[in-house]
């Protein structure tokens, strides 16, 4: 598996689910992952990332693709009841945090998108690309985990399972 062009596919494909409007900037990260990893949970999952679009709810805070990136890491490294927490889960969400503030100086939607007319395409684009950056860094961090990254097919394995 070339996994650069593994990390560019997951990348276009949560860019692709939010420039066609069929989920928001949250829903196209959890759904891409939870593809990328071989739908591990129902396509139901992405219900969960349905209030961070537009900053948690439309308030402005949080990216909601940081919040939706942060629940697909809870797919692979989070915890049930009774489980103690796995070392790499803070770690790495950080990392995703820490990666989005860097590139774009935020993680606040508001900060994010402060120089867009929010209904320009201009905005949508500037959140599509922060969407699919998301998505990718995350494919990247679990590629490198070498338990995880052994469990990961291409996109087209994937679908060619789940039809």
């Amino acid at each position: 598996m070339d996994k650069q062009r593994l990390i560019e596919d997951v990348r276009k494909k949560a860019e692709g689910y939010f420039q066609r409007g069929e989920f928001f900037c949250s829903e196209a990260v959890v759904h891409t992952i939870n593809e990328l990893l071989g739908w591990p949970y129902p396509a139901e999952i992405v219900r969960m990332a349905s209030g961070f679009p537009i900053g948690v709810g439309k308030s402005g805070c949080l990216c909601g693709a940081v919040s939706g990136g942060v629940m697909a890491l809870g797919m692979v490294y989070g915890r049930v009841h009774g489980e103690p927490m796995k070392e790499k889960m803070f770690p790495v969400a950080a990392a995703l945090h820490d990666h989005i503030k860097e590139l774009y100086k935020s993680t606040c939607c508001r900060v994010l998108v402060k120089d867009y007319e929010f209904a320009s395409p201009e905005r949508k684009a500037h959140c599509v690309r922060i969407t699919g950056e998301v998505a990718a860094f995350i494919a990247q961090k679990l590629l490198e985990d070498e338990e995880i990254a052994n469990k990961i097919k291409t996109l087209e394995e994937v679908a060619s399972c789940k039809e």
